[in-house]
């Protein structure tokens, strides 16, 4: 057995957890909206149609933003043709996606579904087809009380208080040519920053994400963010990065090291937000949105009939490799948590989702559900500062790559500190050695693991074998602990005073 060492101080905090980096995404996409969350003819469904054994999935997951209603959607869409008397709201051709949108589900419902979900609403508004007055009157509609053409809208559709949401993301992937309404970056830095200083003039407390490249491969990547910041920086908060990643090769040793070069595309966009800083002499900060991560390759060849509804779109079937590398992606985002504030796994339910449903029927867990649901519920803190030895081992995409990963956070009391640990490799078990240098008293209480899975291991409607299960408490000394990592491995341990 190999073993490896993992050194923590608690007085050494890298960053403050924002907890919406444990945030997720519904579009109007597939059966995200339509058979996912809503579905008012399901057994289940409660009084406005809302499927409640996918709330109780949700909640499970402690998800505290859900990005609505797109992504490429957003970009054609009509806000005002979901709002209202749902037999008086129009069918629509969507362009984005190829399908018949009916609107039966819009702003108010998905605010509503929030609602019974605990969680809130970051709004995408359309910069593709429309632009600044429409994302004003969205903002009005849902955010100033009473009194105006949009607000007495809002009163009269039922909904008597503001919607009070605060995270409004600037239109989506406008550097795309697939993007409706596609622009050239200083195209859609005017219209974004246009659009961002009447939506603040309607409403000063929200916060505006700023739409960066689709994925580190676009040509453009990096002229884009330097233009568009240098022409919105006074005007947004954040940036947005979306990236997903595949196995099509079939490398899984590459593979489980793809959240590297995740990584690196943080570092690289960091900066730049802090170049463009440099460059105007401003004391502003611009932080990260990465509102767009997952493994996505899976269902990308499966075909779909043109102009249906709620088809079955991007339903990807997870196994446990990609279990392991959104384990790995969501703790890259933790190492980050002083820039990456907000993060979004895409998506929620159905389409390249941690949650799959059956239309009327059944509802399971993917196996990407559980290193997210980990990390969601039991990182919440501080990230602490540490130091992880371990053996590497040759891969094709990346040369050398370390045979563990680890993050440890500690929560607010300072009385626990949770490790999170992959084992990457498929042959070597690890004794992990858990030193904390400046405190003592702390033991292990907790060891939970995914292991003993092939790569290719994956959950259905029938059966369900890829899950957590306890694993043995190790012995500690109330300093230093030892702890059993198993290969190819997805680990949390919780230490306690």
């Amino acid at each position: 057995m190999k073993k490896a060492r993992i050194s923590l101080a608690a007085e050494f905090k890298t960053a403050k957890i924002d907890p919406r980096i444990y945030g997720s995404f519904i579009e109007h996409l597939g059966r995200a909206v339509y058979g996912g969350i809503y579905e008012p003819t399901h057994p289940l469904a409660d009084e406005e149609g809302f499927r409640k054994d996918v709330i109780d999935e949700v909640k499970k997951l402690n998800v505290p933003i859900v990005r609505y209603p797109g992504g490429n959607f957003v970009s054609g869409y009509n806000w005002e043709d979901g709002v209202g008397p749902v037999d008086e709201r129009p069918a629509r051709l969507e362009l984005a996606w190829g399908v018949i949108e009916p609107n039966l589900f819009g702003t108010n419902e998905f605010v509503s579904w929030c609602k019974k979900a605990d969680t809130s609403c970051m709004m995408a508004v359309n910069l593709g087809l429309r632009g600044a007055e429409d994302a004003k009157n969205l903002v009005e509609y849902c955010n100033h009380p009473s009194g105006t053409k949009y607000s007495d809208l809002r009163i009269k559709h039922g909904y008597k208080e503001p919607h009070n949401i605060k995270l409004w993301c600037l239109g989506n992937e406008m550097d795309g040519d697939w993007q409706i309404g596609h622009k050239t970056a200083r195209e859609y830095g005017r219209a974004a920053s246009e659009a961002a200083k009447v939506m603040k003039w309607v409403d000063p407390d929200i916060e505006l994400v700023l739409s960066g490249s689709s994925n580190l491969n676009m040509k453009t990547f990096g002229d884009w963010e330097l233009e568009t910041l240098d022409l919105a920086y006074d005007k947004v908060d954040y940036v947005s990065l979306h990236q997903y990643y595949d196995n099509r090769p079939g490398d899984t040793d590459s593979f489980l090291a793809k959240n590297i070069a995740m990584d690196e595309f943080i570092k690289t966009v960091i900066c730049i937000c802090d170049t463009v800083k440099g460059k105007k002499h401003s004391k502003k900060q611009i932080n990260l949105s990465f509102d767009e991560w997952n493994v996505w390759y899976h269902s990308n060849g499966d075909y779909i009939e043109k102009w249906c509804t709620a088809p079955h779109q991007l339903e990807d079937y997870y196994n446990f490799e990609d279990a392991l590398l959104v384990g790995l992606m969501l703790m890259t985002i933790l190492k980050h948590a002083d820039r990456v504030k907000v993060a979004c796994l895409a998506q929620l339910v159905n389409v390249i989702a941690p949650i799959m449903t059956e239309n009327g029927g059944r509802v399971f867990e993917q196996t990407i559900f559980y290193p997210f649901m980990h990390i969601s519920n039991n990182a919440r803190g501080s990230v602490l500062l540490s130091k992880l030895e371990c053996d590497s081992h040759e891969t094709k995409e990346f040369g050398a790559v370390p045979d563990m990963d680890c993050v440890a956070v500690i929560n607010d009391s300072e009385d626990e500190i949770v490790l999170f640990a992959v084992n990457r490799s498929r042959t070597e078990d690890y004794t992990l050695d858990v030193t904390l240098l400046d405190r003592e008293g702390f033991k292990a209480a907790e060891h939970t693991e995914m292991a003993g899975f092939a790569a290719t291991d994956g959950n259905n409607f029938n059966t369900c074998p890829v899950k957590p299960c306890a694993a043995a408490v190790p012995e500690t000394d109330g300093k230093k602990t030892e702890i059993h990592i198993k290969p190819f491995s997805w680990n949390v341990i919780k230490l306690k005073k």
